[in-house]
């Protein structure tokens, strides 16, 4: 960071309290919520900072383009709980440490019913009636200048940027919008039947505290997590748009591994982050960069061993776009450009499931089935290799393949990299896959470093491979194929790329 806010003794004070007062989650309410900013400044200066600033209110807006998607989804969502007045809060900006916040990012729900990806935003739909609902966007306006927020305040225009005006986000996301400083008394004063999405907005869940329950709330939750198991237009094209720049993210960490070499695995995370920052908007989840035995570790987010020619680096990573959007890939790369004979031996089974599972991706298919397909390929060779006793179908029934094979294929993919987590598990685990689903298919074997019921050449050698799928009418479509999966593949294209 560059600076350090300095404050008037009386706004930091403020400040201090307004802090007290956050919730234990770590939520931070704004300044801008609170009372006008009273500075201890001279009347000289305060009347000079009013003045003279240029009309900066831009008039020539366009709708986002997701706009008319966020309308259509808003309207399944009023047919679905009519008469009922509906609470979706994007969420509060979170302290990092004293006066540092950590980088927000919106609630999925608000983000994919408004198009809009700002702190402390709340969408309302109240109901019209019988049927319908009149949808209103609150969001903070533009930060004071006859208060002197906008330079005083630590969430003031001079301090973190511009905000849109209440006129401009109304253009923006067709949608009308009020102050959201006003939300809470309106909630408080509402009637009737209310659902709220929790565990974003501490304020507003305090606000309704009295009239919603967690049973309807939950449900709420659920319908929209099952709304977005199957993909729209836009959707796909932002999924589509996350595994592309993934694969040049892949591609960036072939490039340095030689530089890796001398470093460790934070220098294939950091490679891989600049990729997503210059083309999306963040990573979609901690970079998984996995060298040697850490690779037998499924979510090895540290990232601080060294990276050594002779190891595997299994590198698990995804780029989100700006509209929160991620991919979710995985690659098992020999460091030094080649795989040693029992790497190919275990990077080819793992391929062989995958395989497998892919193929049985397909509209009808059931959700496990893919699961099931890779699983007995692992399975066929962990008894053929003479890992586990067989025959194969007594392994699957008493599931000893998991000592190795450890997790689940595969799962939604979309704003949440496990995305429509909270829909019902006949919709989602025992459900059927239909055309606009993303899925990702992720088989893997992880031998640890001290599982001494494998031989020894064995040990610490962790592999998966993972990509990204759309269903299809016809089948799949691997987003990201682009990708190379087959081992002597992987090695030509490492080669290409190392040069």
């Amino acid at each position: 960071m560059a600076t350090e806010q300095t404050q008037p003794e009386s706004a930091s004070q403020e400040s201090e309290a307004q802090q007290s007062e956050a919730p234990e989650s770590g939520e931070k309410p704004t300044e801008e919520r609170k009372n006008a900013v009273t500075p201890r400044v001279s009347e000289e200066l305060a009347a000079n900072m009013k003045q003279g600033w240029a009309d900066t209110e831009r008039r020539d807006l366009e709708p986002v383009p997701q706009a008319e998607h966020t309308a259509r989804r808003r309207a399944a969502l009023s047919a679905r709980f009519p008469g009922e007045r509906l609470v979706i809060p994007a969420g509060r900006l979170k302290t990092r440490s004293n006066d540092t916040d950590y980088p927000f990012r919106s609630g999925v729900e608000y983000a994919y019913l408004t198009g809009n990806q700002t702190e402390d935003g709340v969408l309302v739909m109240e109901p019209t009636g019988a049927s319908g609902h009149a949808s209103t966007l609150y969001l903070l306006p533009r930060s004071n200048r006859e208060n002197g927020e906008f330079w005083l305040s630590g969430q003031g225009e001079l301090w973190v940027g511009r905000r849109n005006s209440l006129t401009e986000a109304e253009r923006l996301y067709g949608i009308p919008v009020k102050d959201v400083r006003t939300v809470a008394d309106t909630l408080r004063e509402a009637t009737g039947p209310v659902r709220v999405v929790r565990s974003h907005d501490a304020e507003i869940e305090a606000a309704l505290t009295d009239k919603v329950t967690a049973e309807r709330d939950a449900e709420l939750r659920t319908f929209l997590s099952e709304m977005r198991l199957v993909k729209d237009d836009f959707e796909i094209a932002e999924m589509t748009r996350a595994c592309d720049s993934t694969v040049r993210g892949f591609e960036d960490v072939v490039r340095v591994l030689d530089r890796a070499q001398a470093t460790s695995e934070r220098y294939i995370e950091g490679t891989f982050f600049l990729r997503a920052r210059v083309e999306g908007n963040d990573v979609g989840y901690g970079s998984i960069c996995a060298a040697g035995p850490h690779a037998t570790t499924l979510h090895w987010v540290r990232n601080d061993g060294p990276v050594r020619p002779g190891d595997l680096l299994l590198l698990d990573a995804g780029v989100e776009t700006t509209e929160l959007y991620t991919a979710d890939v995985t690659r098992t790369l020999p460091v030094d450009g080649r795989f040693t004979e029992l790497q190919r031996r275990i990077y080819d089974a793992v391929y062989e499931a995958q395989e497998a599972g892919i193929a049985a991706v397909r509209p009808g298919a059931k959700f496990r089935d893919f699961h099931e397909a890779a699983q007995r390929v692992l399975t066929e060779k962990l008894v053929e290799w003479g890992l586990v006793e067989g025959p194969v179908e007594r392994v699957l029934e008493l599931g000893l393949q998991r000592r190795w094979t450890l997790h689940g294929t595969g799962h939604m993919l979309g704003m949440d990299v496990h995305d429509c987590s909270a829909a019902r598990r006949e919709s989602y685990a025992e459900g059927t896959l239909e055309p606009g689903m993303c899925l990702t298919v992720e088989p893997g074997l992880y031998f640890q470093p001290d599982d001494l019921s494998v031989p020894e050449e064995y040990r610490g050698i962790g592999v998966r491979i993972e990509d990204d799928l759309l269903v299809t009418e016809d089948g799949n479509r691997n987003l990201s194929a682009a990708l190379p999966r087959r081992s002597s593949d992987v090695e030509a294209w490492m080669a290409e790329l190392r040069g």
